[in-house]
């Protein structure tokens, strides 16, 4: 695994000055993962120490690999010339490149791989195609906050990185019932789980993995009391959204399967 050769504020200021010159362009790049929850808990040192104290890759490894990104699939070919003008250097295998483009910066600093339209792994996290019709305008520099924590709550197999990332955003922001740019919105979340059986049972399964590393992490010394119970009080109250909105007639169908057939789509590694 390959990791960012730049310290965690430098890389946040070369990421948001892609994403800013790409903006003056008139192109919209949103930053995702754990950079995106980075940036986003800037104003939160209560949440951003969780990282120090629980590191993502263990002790002594940096916080992150690579610069991902979300983009609109209308503006592949603006973004192309973009990157080709700021000299990257394109990775991606030719045959992948409808779906989404890697690149390395000049000074082999880090990857930056592009998604367009919709997060595609395990479940799918849309954004929609054209700017000013998805939910990349609803945000900047990075996707929104409950777009984060969808992104995170679709893995199947769910690693201790992506619980630490969750837990860090349920420390910095509590939950509602709409959108709003500094909360998670539960509304939206619970919206789309209510109609896909599959996402739902895979990501209930981790939030309760997030309670449960939760506690251990305060037993273990790593997790002060305030941060679990504010952590746990979160998740519990998105877990009892997601319970209570009623289920559409897709969701109900499906859910009379269960887990007899496969429910979640297997994640192929990407040719560069």
């Amino acid at each position: 695994m390959s990791y960012v050769s730049l310290s965690p504020e430098e890389f946040v200021k070369r990421s948001i000055d892609i994403v800013s010159r790409a903006q003056n362009n008139g192109i919209i790049l949103r930053i995702l993962g754990a950079l995106a929850i980075y940036i986003r808990t800037e104003e939160c040192p209560e949440a951003r120490k969780i990282y120090n104290d629980i590191p993502r890759f263990g002790a002594g490894k940096p916080l992150f690999t690579d610069l991902d990104l979300m983009a609109y699939s209308s503006q592949r070919n603006d973004i192309i010339k973009f990157f080709r003008n700021m000299g990257f250097e394109p990775l991606l295998n030719p045959l992948y490149s409808y779906k989404r483009l890697i690149y390395d910066t000049p000074e082999r600093y880090f990857h930056v791989d592009i998604f367009f339209d919709k997060l595609e792994f395990s479940h799918d996290v849309n954004f929609g195609n054209k700017p000013g019709k998805g939910r990349l305008d609803l945000d900047f520099p990075t996707i929104t906050i409950t777009d984060l924590v969808l992104e995170k709550l679709q893995i199947h197999q769910i690693n201790m990185k992506d619980i630490i990332d969750l837990m860090v955003l349920f420390r910095a922001y509590d939950i509602a019932t709409q959108f709003d740019k500094n909360v998670i919105d539960a509304g939206y979340i619970s919206s789309i789980l209510s109609d896909d059986w599959g996402f739902w049972f895979d990501a209930v399964n981790n939030l309760n993995k997030v309670k449960q590393f939760t506690d251990k992490f305060h037993k273990d010394g790593k997790l002060n009391i305030e941060d679990r119970n504010i952590i746990t009080e979160r998740v519990d109250k998105l877990l009892r959204i997601i319970e209570e909105t009623p289920k559409t007639k897709k969701w109900i169908k499906r859910s009379k399967e269960g887990t007899s057939k496969p429910w979640y789509r297997e994640v192929e590694e990407v040719e560069r």
